[in-house]
Parts: structure tokens; C-alpha cells; sequence
């Protein structure tokens, strides 16, 4: 009966901010990491895709500790959520039955780095070994490949981004940034994500947030009642045949 009751709570909460989204109530108050928009040739990462179908994807980095990881989890495998992992070296080596918790539960792997460095202040040599250091641990524990990356603190060059390409890893922002590491609380973090998602739409959270999994079920069930389905990043973005425009959106080759 707790578990019924607890649940209905999150139905509730959902259902309520649907209800205050469709009347207006709540208002960007900061630009998104999509609405950056740069000027000239830069190479880019991907921060959503151009989509129709109402798929978005919701991303966890791991860097810090694992104290709410256990939760997440919990409310992905209850609402049959898969959802993408970015992983430090240091955090992976450290917490090595998380990284197999992970991907027993069908979640998708990728990397953040092996140091959690600013990565365009480092050189070609350097940006490689960490590529390929943090995903090798991850493999290690594994068995698969990692295809994906996301750079510490959003920070990025050219340099970053072609390297990454050419060593075949798609690397991957977010244009819905839940805040999440300020400590916000469960509800703030579900308005700031339920009021910025769109079809294509990459979420981006934190294990260790003090009050994500919290706000996970609430996020959840408020997309969905809106018609959105999740679906990891590795199955929402384009693998070939795609250009990426100057915000930072994949779109199809030949698409209106």
C-alpha cells in the first residue's frame, strides 16, 4: 500500500504540472545550452537531434559519488526507462559494481573523460589518452565498445570535437539542463526540465544530484502524459548521413 500511495503521489504531481505548463505558468528564466549560437566555422557537439517522433533522452554524469545511484535506477527500471551514463575514469574504476549495476539494467555507457578536466586547454596527445583510457575501463567492465562522449563542464574547441570524430566517439551535449547540481529541489528540477523539452530533446542530470532521484518519477510521468518517449542517446541521434546546424542540433541529410 506505500508503494500505491507513493506512486500516486508522483501521478499526481505530473498530471499537475502538465496542467500548470498548458496554462503558461512557468517561464524560461535562462538560456539553455542549445540557445548558444556561434558565429563563423566551429565544430560542434551534438545537443539534440531533429526529431518527430517525440523520442528525447535523459543522461546522468557520473563523477562524484554514487549515494543516489541506487534510486535512480530503481525509478528507471520502474518506469522501463533506459537512459544514457557518463562516466569519469576515476568514478569507474572506483565504483566498478555501479558501472556493471548499469549496464545489467540495459543503460547505455558513455564517457566523460578520464580526469574531468577542462579538455580545450589540453593538446591532441592528451585529449586521445583520455579518450581512449576512460573508455577502455569501461569496456573493461563491460565488454562494449563506447561510442559516446560528453567533455567535462560543456567545455569544447575544435580540437576536441574533430579528434573525438575521428576516433569514431559522437561527442554529446544537452539542450535541457536540469540544474540539478545546485541542489534545486525535486520539484524546481522537474519544472526546469518538463518546460524546456521538445521531440529530440537530451536531458541532462547528475547521479549524485541531491534531490534528482527524486524528481526522477515526476519528470517521468509529466513526458510521458505529454506524449514523449525515452529512449537512450545512442538510439535518439543520426550514426551517418547528418549535419549538425550552427546550435548544436543533428538534423538528417535531405531533411525540410
Amino acid at each position: 500500500m506505500r508503494f500505491i500511495t507513493i506512486r500516486l503521489k508522483y501521478v499526481a504531481i505530473a498530471f499537475a504540472l502538465v496542467a500548470l505548463i498548458t496554462a503558461g505558468a512557468f517561464t524560461a528564466s535562462a538560456a539553455g545550452a542549445a540557445e548558444v549560437y556561434w558565429t563563423g566555422t566551429r565544430s560542434l557537439p551534438i545537443y539534440n537531434v531533429e526529431r518527430s517522433d517525440n523520442k528525447i533522452a535523459i543522461s546522468f554524469d557520473c563523477a562524484w559519488g554514487v549515494d543516489y545511484t541506487d534510486e535512480i535506477l530503481s525509478h528507471l527500471a520502474e518506469a522501463n526507462v533506459h537512459a544514457t551514463f557518463f562516466t569519469v575514469q576515476f568514478w569507474t574504476e572506483k565504483y566498478p559494481e555501479y558501472v556493471k549495476k548499469i549496464d545489467e539494467a540495459g543503460h547505455e555507457i558513455g564517457t566523460h573523460s578520464a580526469t574531468h578536466s577542462y579538455m580545450s586547454k589540453q593538446s591532441e596527445t592528451e585529449i586521445i589518452n583520455e579518450l581512449k583510457t576512460s573508455s577502455e575501463a569501461i569496456t573493461n567492465i563491460t565488454g562494449k565498445p563506447v561510442e559516446l562522449f560528453r567533455p567535462p563542464y560543456g567545455d569544447y574547441d575544435n580540437l576536441l570535437i574533430d579528434t573525438c570524430n575521428a576516433l569514431g566517439i559522437y561527442p554529446i551535449q544537452w539542450d535541457v539542463d536540469s540544474l540539478d547540481w545546485k541542489d534545486l529541489s525535486a520539484s524546481d528540477i522537474a519544472a526546469r526540465i518538463v518546460e524546456r523539452v521538445k521531440s529530440g530533446s537530451i536531458i541532462l542530470c547528475h547521479n549524485n544530484g541531491l534531490h534528482t532521484a527524486e524528481a526522477l518519477p515526476i519528470v517521468i510521468d509529466t513526458l510521458r502524459a505529454k506524449g514523449f518517449d525515452f529512449v537512450p542517446i545512442g538510439e535518439l541521434i543520426y550514426r551517418e548521413n547528418y549535419t549538425i546546424d550552427p546550435a548544436g542540433k543533428q538534423i538528417p541529410n535531405g531533411a525540410a
